[in-house]
């Protein structure tokens, strides 16, 4: 038995719960209305993002779904805005607690905070950590707000290993691997391809954790191990900093088209 296509998601405002989807269309921008908007900060000019849990873990409990140009908000208290409605960004200010902006237009150069996703693990996530500014989306043509790269994917037998929901790493594609396939298998696809019916996609590299998957996802309650596993058993070196906790795959689309879930999956090289 090969692999498939278990699920399909996208997130189309940056560290909110997204939706999960039948069918994807991805080209090299990403996929279709994943990440297209975001939160800016008025006051340090990053965008939000929950890698720095301390201002912005509460996004987590909000859901962004409806699609490109119709994407709505569903709100912890139970009401729902539409991105374009003119009041999201006092809404949003509110729920927040800091004066920020909605756009659906990544600045050049745009940045986040990263804080040391393991300190803040050890010592809390109001702790002042060290951490590190992290330009967005240089490798992502066009203007989301993906972090390093167009798409994210990673396997059943990695999230079944960990214990945990997929949606808690934020994957684009989850990908259903046959019995007794390895957990962080997909570590090896770097530098290889994967096809999904008409799509190409370039592996980039192992996908680096933050402390994002631990956080409370909506009802979903907080999961150290999401972080603290793959910190034990999966270190890589992606992009300079030395060994990272890793789980996942990043990758570039070659060839661009629709993926469908049960599609089947092949990995090339």
């Amino acid at each position: 038995m090969g692999m498939r296509v278990d699920g399909l998601f996208r997130y189309p405002v940056k560290s909110m719960l997204g939706e999960s989807v039948e069918s994807l269309f991805v080209d090299e921008h990403g996929a279709e209305g994943d990440r297209r908007l975001a939160l800016l900060d008025a006051l340090t000019g990053h965008v939000a993002s929950a890698k720095n849990a301390r201002l912005w873990r509460g996004l987590l409990k909000c859901t962004a779904g409806g699609g490109p140009g119709r994407v709505r908000i569903a709100l912890p208290d139970g009401t729902n805005v539409a991105a374009d409605d003119p009041d999201v960004d006092e809404r949003l200010s509110r729920l927040t607690g800091r004066t920020v902006r909605l756009v659906s237009q990544r600045a050049q150069g745009a940045t986040l905070v990263r804080p040391d996703p393991e300190g803040l693990l050890e010592f809390g996530l109001d702790a002042d950590v060290d951490g590190r500014i992290l330009e967005i989306a240089a490798s992502t043509p066009g203007d989301s707000f993906t972090d390093e790269a167009p798409l994210h994917a990673i396997t059943t037998a990695t999230l079944e290993h960990i214990g945990v929901e997929a949606l808690r790493y934020r994957p684009n594609l989850v990908i259903a691997t046959p019995a007794g396939y390895p957990p962080y298998g997909e570590n090896d696809w770097a530098g290889g391809e994967v096809t999904v019916g008409p799509t190409r996609m370039r592996v980039l590299t192992a996908t680096s954790r933050c402390v994002v998957p631990t956080l409370e996802h909506g009802p979903l309650p907080r999961a150290p191990q999401a972080l603290r596993k793959p910190a034990a058993e999966n270190r890589c070196d992606t992009g300079g900093h030395g060994p990272q906790p890793c789980a996942g795959v990043y990758l570039a689309v070659v060839a661009e088209g629709v993926i469908g879930l049960g599609d089947l999956v092949t990995v090339h090289g």
